[in-house]
Order: structure tokens, then sequence, then C-alpha cells
């Protein structure tokens, strides 16, 4: 990703200079834009699927490692009488895993759709950008992604839209144009930089870099997570058996 290349002082003495200034930032933004649009449909498309595949298997695997704990705790009540370990709490039940969408995430995505509705634009290519990021809002609500809606709603919080009205200086007018293109590049690289960071992207880049040697790395984990899955329920049924 190139970096910005700022506008120089000659630029703002030139109003030709200007208007080719805001044409070119105009094309680097729309670039980026569209790269977090296709960036974020990836991730949340891969979040979709590896929580479908891996998230639900390993919810079961907790719930078997849960049932094994209280089948144990009940074998050493029963051999010690109830006496010794009458006093003696039961294994403490883990915390339910939450589900993909939780009181937090509706009202964030709440806040966020109020934030970027596309009836709020100013021109057709805001109206564009906030129709891009609510549906990539919805791709986050309907996984239950609250980091990317933290991040939607963070960066269009610092996020300036087109010059609107009349200005009686027309230099200085695309000169705010041009600081407001530039200032929404430098969030675009800001989100693209957040999306590049985030632990699912950074899994996805794993899953990737192995599917092109020929190896998939999430079948893998579901293979791996079933024959725990397995052992679990056969250990179960032998700590069962023995009551």
């Amino acid at each position: 990703m190139a970096g910005l290349v700022p506008s120089t002082a000659s630029d703002h003495r030139d109003p030709e200079a200007l208007h080719v200034r805001a044409a070119e930032l105009q094309s680097i933004l729309e670039t980026r834009l569209a790269d977090v649009d296709r960036l974020g449909s990836e991730l949340a498309m891969f979040t979709m699927s590896y929580r479908q595949r891996v998230g639900l298997l390993y919810e079961q695997l907790d719930e078997l490692e849960r049932e094994i704990a209280e089948a144990e705790h009940d074998v050493r009540a029963a051999r010690e009488g109830g006496s010794a370990s009458a006093d003696r709490p039961p294994p403490a039940r883990p915390e339910p895993l939450p589900r993909f969408t939780t009181d937090a995430v509706r009202k964030l995505f709440r806040d966020v759709a109020k934030a970027i509705h596309p009836d709020l634009a100013g021109d057709e290519l805001a109206r564009h950008r906030r129709h891009m990021l609510m549906v990539e809002a919805n791709r986050a609500y309907a996984v239950g992604d609250e980091e990317r809606l933290r991040a939607i709603l963070e960066a269009w919080g610092r996020r300036l839209e087109p010059v609107q009205g009349e200005d009686s200086n027309a230099t200085a007018r695309i000169a705010r144009r041009i600081q407001q293109l530039e200032e929404q590049i430098t969030v675009a690289d800001s989100e693209l930089a957040a999306l590049h960071d985030s632990p699912m992207w950074k899994l996805k880049a794993m899953v990737d870099e192995a599917s092109g040697r020929g190896r998939d790395l999430v079948r893998d984990m579901v293979g791996r997570l079933k024959r725990d899955i397995l052992v679990a329920h056969n250990r179960l049924d032998a700590i069962r058996s023995i009551r």
C-alpha cells in the first residue's frame, strides 16, 4: 500500500494544481475504501465460517469437560461416603460462552446504524461509503463481532465528509477539500491496519497460507476437536460407569 504524499505549498498557490491534487486524492480514497470494504467482507465471511465449523465444537468440548469435572466430583463424594466431601463444593461451572449476538453488540450496532445511515449522506460518494459500511456492520452484527463494530464507529467518528455549501473563495474551498480527503485516507489506512492486526485476520492469513501449500488448517482443527470430543465422551462414559 503506497503511502500518502502530502500536498505541497505550491499546490495551495495554483488552483489548477489543487484540482489535480484533489482528483488524485479522490482516486486514492476510493481505492482505500474499496480495500476496506473488500477486506471487511472477507474477514466477516471467514469469521462466520470459522465460528460455525470450529466455534460450536469448542462449545461442545467445553460442555463435556464441565460434565467430566462434575462426574469426577460425584465419584469422589461416593467413595468418601459423602461425609468428608459434603462440605466440599462441586467444581465451579464455567461461565457460558457468549452467543454471537449480545446486548452489548445490539446496542453498538444501533449506535453504528444511527451514525452511518446512508440517508445522512451529503453526496453520492458519501452515500455509497455509508451503504458499504452499513453492509459491513450488518455482517459484523450477524457474527457478534463487537470489535469490528466498535472499529467502524470509532473510525467514522474521526471521518470528515465532503465540504458542502458555497464558499466565496473557490481556492480555499478546494484546499479544504484536499485536507479532508487526506484525513479520510488516513482514517481508511487506520481501518486497514486494524483489520490486518486483528487476531481473526491473522488466523485467516495462516489458513490462507496453509491453503496455498495444499493444507486445510480449519479442517485439521475440526478433526482434532472431533477426536478430543470423542475422547471426552469416552472418558465421561467411563467415569459414569463407576458410579
